[in-house]
């Protein structure tokens, strides 16, 4: 498939009329920071080479570790970085000593809106992100994110694999401290090594015996989920012109939404949300003359979820988008799904309907979050956004490959 970079990256809705494009280009992004802010372009320089630091660091030095224990990281070179990597300062700070207008601090901060935590309360560390966002850029595989999926397919179909489709495990099998057999509601299958890529407390409380779990149900009820969501899947019979492929809507409190996801969880009095629009970018996943749409308010996980929730919402955010984008969209919508926390549970067993996994917090970063392999199961591992090196897709597919040298170290012959 094709990775095409977006330019602009995305667009911020802060009000009628006041919106700011977020360019690719690195001097294109140091003038529009010197627009809203004189003096901020030098500013962000150095920002984003302390970001750029703690990324390749983080790449280079933390998410291709199984963190099993704390020795992994007992090297002096990441003993020395630690002070650089901003560990004990917030992010919320870090931004604010450098920045003073709000519009450029929210849209640094905005980020780690999904990481599981407010800024003030998350690590100066994740600034990495905005050197990902800002630096390597914002970018899109033609023909949609399946795309990606259908390449691991393809590849694992190569290599051999058997992929069977549509069989839900209820049982992993163990006598003696060994998985043997997995068991489905289509049958057995033999097993000399099983890897667990669905939600980890699923798995761990219930397709294994009591005995065999690595944790209990209050380990679990006492971790930092990071965020739900509540989606709209919207199909419209016209194009809208001027639309961009991603667009933030900022025109309400960032500070209380984030809030009344993790300090005061409840469905928010009035949400920040996001559309994507990929047909903006590629004909192909959307009819000629109709537009593909969908629309994100991120929410506190378990949430009480009901149809009247669902729909209340949905009636907010639209008014939000037409009167801010001018397109009236209402009366055109020929398809319409809504996906939430109940829908998360139902077909991935998402611990309390979360969609991104285990928050990052500094208590449960590396080798403080769920184990990568099992402490009772000799040939049993966990790969996912609820183990390391945490949640988000690349994340979570470079917990696929470590687990995979895991294994091999493990067993090869």
């Amino acid at each position: 498939y094709e990775l095409v970079r977006l330019d602009p990256s995305y667009i911020i809705h802060f009000g009628p009329g006041d919106t700011m494009e977020v360019p690719a280009g690195r001097e294109e992004l140091m003038a529009m920071f010197e627009h809203y802010e004189p003096g901020s372009s030098e500013k962000l320089r150095h920002f984003l080479a302390e970001a750029e630091y703690k990324y390749k660091v983080g790449m280079n030095e933390f998410v291709f570790k199984p963190s099993h224990s704390i020795l992994e990281f007992a090297d002096p070179r990441i003993l020395m970085s630690m002070f650089r990597l901003q560990m004990f300062q917030s992010i919320a700070s870090h931004i604010r000593k450098l920045f003073k207008h709000e519009q450029l601090i929210k849209l640094l901060e905005f980020p780690v809106l999904f990481l599981g935590a407010t800024p003030e309360n998350t690590p100066a560390l994740y600034s990495l992100m905005n050197y990902a966002d800002l630096a390597l850029g914002t970018w899109y595989p033609m023909g949609g994110m399946n795309k990606i999926v259908e390449g691991m397919v393809s590849l694992a179909e190569e290599l051999g694999v058997d992929i069977r489709l549509g069989h839900e495990v209820k049982q992993i099998y163990v006598p003696n401290g060994h998985a043997t057999r997995v068991i489905t509601d289509q049958g057995e299958f033999e097993a000399d090594v099983v890897v667990g890529g669905a939600d980890y407390h699923h798995i761990d409380q219930h397709l294994l015996e009591p005995h065999l779990r690595n944790y209990d149900e209050k380990y679990w009820d006492k971790r930092t989920m990071a965020p739900s969501s509540l989606l709209f899947y919207i199909g419209l019979n016209k194009k809208l012109p001027g639309l961009h492929h991603h667009n933030l809507f900022f025109d309400e409190d960032f500070a209380r939404h984030a809030h009344e996801i993790y300090e005061s969880p409840q469905w928010p009095s009035k949400p920040l949300f996001y559309v994507c629009a990929p047909s903006v970018t590629d004909d192909s996943v959307a009819p000629a003359g109709h537009e593909n749409l969908f629309f994100l308010i991120p929410l506190a996980p378990d949430l009480e979820d009901t149809p009247a929730q669902r729909e209340k919402y949905f009636n907010i955010i639209l008014d939000r988008f037409e009167q801010l984008t001018g397109h009236a969209i209402r009366d055109h919508i020929v398809y319409q799904r809504s996906y939430a926390h109940q829908d998360f549970k139902n077909d991935y067993h998402a611990y309390k309907g979360n969609a991104y996994g285990l928050a990052n917090t500094l208590l449960q970063t590396a080798f403080l979050k769920p184990k990568m392999k099992s402490r009772k199961v000799k040939n049993l591992y966990y790969t996912g956004q609820l183990t390391t090196p945490g949640p988000g897709v690349p994340p979570s597919l470079i917990s696929g490959q470590v687990v995979a040298e895991e294994i091999f170290k493990a067993f090869k012959p």
